[in-house]
């Protein structure tokens, strides 16, 4: 019976990880990309 705990806690841990990638291409990546476009826009206006 000491199967089912290990299957539980690997599904558990599969599941949080799964849930932490989700979260992390949500949160860092758009954080990263709206940098990259105010620093474009920063760049193009002192060029002018």
């Amino acid at each position: 019976m000491w199967y089912f705990s290990w299957i539980l806690g690997i599904g558990v841990a599969l599941g949080f990880g799964i849930i932490n990638a989700m979260w992390l291409e949500a949160e860092v990546f758009p954080l990263d990309a709206k940098r990259d476009d105010a620093h474009r826009a920063r760049s193009e206006g002192t060029r002018s």
